[in-house]
């Protein structure tokens, strides 16, 4: 087994920390702390877990600057997204401290018996894996609720934001969360593997990819362990010929380049429809071009690199085998080392990895359609089914393709987001179970019936 991992800045290549694997025995000990830590946390009161809440969301605003900029330094996000991450959280937080009581309150059924009800109890210990490309993000929309239901949480994130695992474990700690409530474990697959099939692990939640998804919903199930697995995204974002182009140009750049397109909401395909199709192309372009590039820790840059080099190896992957099948390059498709041009690419058809797979980068594949009826055909012809945004002033038209739509979100003249208020999650390969909202607080409870008479 490798000894140890290195978080790499991808700026410029330079190592950033090196951290050891924990070894098997610290495992165990991590594991059984996280049960003796759940026998006290659940019997806490939920004031007591609110004020816990209260304060960790304090502290998030606290040391949003020395937060962002780890951020930042291991994956390479513009630090003004980062710092948004931050907030973010922290909304989280504060949405869930708000809500709790009223979340997990006992709902009261009437039946023949003299009182009857359901129950909202936590499960136990739930093991959390993660990606890089939210790197607090993606931990606090689980973290917040499940920790106030009641929960302890062991969190295995992606090996390149190793540090900001720590620092949400260190966040937790210092919010007065008693120890073993939130850790972070250091492994590898086989020990992971290893861990889903302890008792002591009551359910697997993990947000990436389609292939890991399988790999962990497989060890969960031979284990009879509840999951909610968020994965892959291939979004469809439609315009039709009567969007307000002046108004949502700006949102549907964002949609595509937010974090140099390493999301899995982000608009991935744009299917146009031909009357507006030249109109968006040239302000689509021009925008992008506006975009600046450079050092993400600068404050102006929009576009930094990506995370990886194997990533961006990938996207020029992706693009080359769309080339040879037909595909124009219309600006960008330049890549130096984790560096990947703003590109936009049309004439995408199906059987281009441009148009079945998600593109993890800054690039935006245009497929232009007849009309309206084909906009929604195409967008409906994938495997993934996270979101769908489309865009119109037809409102009542739109409307009437909601149930069309097979994907856990349908967004209307915006982007596809998270929001704590709101169920997130998706649809066939793209996984299956919700976070945030109230669904996201019980996703991880036993609901459990009382009948008394």
């Amino acid at each position: 087994m490798k000894s140890k991992i290195k978080t790499i800045n991808p700026y410029n290549g330079k190592t950033i920390t090196e951290y050891e694997y924990h070894s098997n025995t610290e495992i165990t000990k991590i594991l059984q702390k996280a049960q003796n830590s759940f026998d006290d946390w659940k019997k806490e009161p939920i004031a007591k877990r609110v004020k816990c809440l209260k304060k960790i969301s304090d502290l998030l605003i606290e040391k949003k600057n020395e937060l962002a900029t780890l951020i930042t330094t291991e994956m390479g996000k513009p630090i003004k997204q980062s710092i948004a991450e931050i907030e973010k959280c922290s909304w989280a937080c504060d949405f869930y401290a708000v809500n709790a009581n009223n979340f997990l309150a006992d709902e009261l059924i009437e039946t023949e018996a003299q009182e009857s009800f359901i129950s909202y109890d936590p499960m136990g210990c739930i093991l959390a894996i993660m990606p890089w490309n939210f790197p607090f993000w993606q931990v606090f929309r689980f973290a917040a609720p499940n920790l106030t239901a009641g929960n302890t949480i062991i969190l295995k994130h992606a090996s390149n934001t190793t540090g900001c695992a720590l620092a949400i474990q260190n966040l937790f700690e210092e919010a007065g969360y008693p120890n073993g409530c939130f850790q972070t474990v250091i492994a590898n697959y086989e020990q992971i593997e290893k861990i889903i099939e302890n008792d002591i692990i009551k359910a697997v939640t993990l947000t990436g990819s389609e292939k890991a998804g399988r790999k962990i919903a497989a060890i969960a199930g031979k284990n009879l362990k509840k999951t909610v697995l968020e994965l892959g995204g291939n979004n469809a974002c439609i315009i039709w010929e009567d969007a307000d182009l002046d108004t949502h140009i700006d949102t549907m750049v964002n949609a595509r380049m937010l974090n140099a397109g390493q999301s899995c909401i982000a608009a991935k395909r744009f299917i146009v429809v031909e009357a507006i199709y030249k109109t968006f192309l040239q302000k689509f372009e021009e925008k992008l071009r506006l975009l600046k590039s450079g050092d993400p820790m600068d404050e102006a840059t929009e576009i930094a690199t990506l995370a990886r080099i194997d990533l961006a190896e990938k996207v020029q992957k992706q693009i080359n085998e769309s080339l040879k099948k037909g595909a124009k390059i219309q600006i960008g498709n330049t890549c130096n080392a984790t560096y990947f041009e703003p590109s936009i690419i049309t004439n995408v058809k199906a059987g281009m990895p441009l148009y079945d797979d998600e593109v993890f980068g800054p690039v935006a594949s245009i497929i232009k359609v007849k009309d309206r009826a084909e906009s929604i055909k195409i967008a409906s012809d994938t495997n993934f089914g996270l979101g769908t945004m489309l865009f119109t002033k037809d409102i009542e038209a739109a409307r009437y393709e909601i149930d069309t739509i097979e994907d856990g979100s349908f967004f209307i003249n915006e982007l596809v987001k998270s929001d704590p208020r709101l169920p997130f999650g998706g649809t066939k390969i793209s996984g299956y179970g919700r976070e945030l909202s109230k669904e996201g607080m019980l996703a991880f409870v036993n609901k459990k019936t009382v009948y008394i008479k």
